[in-house]
C-alpha cells in the first residue's frame, strides 16, 4: 500500500482551503468607480510595528498602461466612459475584465460590494453548486466551473466582468488574462497592497478565517500585478495612514 506523502499547506485559492466572506446580497453590477476619474486623498500607509518593503513601482509602458493609487475607505466616484478610458487605442475593447488581487482581508469583498458589484467569486459558487460557500473537496471543479462562466459572459459579448479571488501568482492570473484577451478583451487589475498585519487583523475578526500559518504563507506567494502580465490598467487599493 502506498504511503500518502504529507503536504505542505495549500495556499492557492483555486486549490487550497481559504474562500472569502460571502456577500449579503448580489446586486446588478455597475460600471466601476475606478475608472479614470482622480480621487483625492490618496497615501500609502504603513502599519505600526512592521517591515514594510520599499514602495513598489510599476514600469508603465510608453504605449499607454494606466496607474491608479486608492485608499481605503473611500466612497465611489462618479464613473467614467469605458470609451473614453481607452481613448488610447484605435479600436474599443469589446468590454473589461478586472481581476481583483490580495490576501484574505486586504479588503477586497468590501471593495466590490461599495460600488455595487456583483463578481464571480468561489464562494458564490459554492453557495449555488452545493448550498455551502464552506465546501471545500471540490476545488478544482469549482475553478473550472468558474472559468467556463467567464467565457460564457464574454460569449454573450457582457462589457463588464469581475473576478473575486485571491489570484495570488503570475501563474494563477494567467488563464484569465489569456482567455479574456482572446476574446478582444481589456483587463484590468486591481492590487489590495495591504500590509500582512493589518490582514491578519482583519482575518481574526472573521467567522471564517484562515490560519495565521496559511496566511503568511500565502503573502510570500503573493506578486504585484505588472503590466507585462498583459494588464491594461492597474489600481493600487492601500489602507490610510493610521496617523
Amino acid at each position: 500500500m502506498r504511503r500518502r506523502s504529507r503536504r505542505a499547506p495549500n495556499t492557492s485559492e483555486s486549490t487550497g482551503k481559504i474562500g472569502q466572506e460571502l456577500p449579503s446580497n448580489q446586486p446588478a453590477p455597475l460600471v466601476p468607480s475606478y475608472l479614470d476619474t482622480a480621487l483625492p486623498g490618496r497615501q500609502q500607509a504603513n502599519a505600526p510595528n512592521e517591515r514594510r518593503p520599499a514602495k513598489r513601482e510599476w514600469n508603465v509602458p510608453a504605449e499607454g498602461g494606466r496607474l491608479e493609487v486608492e485608499t481605503q475607505p473611500e466612497m465611489p466616484a462618479a464613473p467614467a466612459s469605458p470609451i473614453e478610458s481607452s481613448d488610447r487605442s484605435t479600436e474599443a475593447p469589446k468590454g473589461y475584465v478586472v481581476l481583483a488581487i490580495g490576501l484574505p482581508g486586504s479588503g477586497k469583498t468590501t471593495w466590490f460590494g461599495r460600488r455595487g458589484v456583483s463578481p464571480l467569486s468561489s464562494d458564490m459558487l459554492r453557495g449555488i453548486l452545493f448550498d455551502d460557500v464552506e465546501e471545500q473537496r471540490y476545488q478544482g471543479l469549482v475553478f473550472s466551473t468558474l472559468r467556463s462562466m467567464l467565457r460564457a459572459r464574454l460569449i454573450a459579448r457582457m462589457p463588464w466582468n469581475y473576478v473575486d479571488a485571491t489570484n495570488l501568482s503570475v501563474h494563477e492570473r494567467r488563464q484569465w488574462i489569456k482567455m479574456a484577451k482572446s476574446f478582444g478583451y481589456e483587463v484590468h487589475a486591481v492590487f489590495f497592497d495591504v500590509p500582512l498585519e493589518v490582514c491578519l487583523e482583519r482575518n481574526r475578526k472573521r467567522d471564517r478565517s484562515v490560519s495565521e500559518d496559511v496566511m503568511r504563507k500565502m503573502a510570500e506567494k503573493l506578486k504585484p500585478p505588472v503590466f507585462e502580465e498583459g494588464f491594461e490598467k492597474i489600481t493600487v487599493v492601500r489602507v490610510k495612514n493610521p496617523s
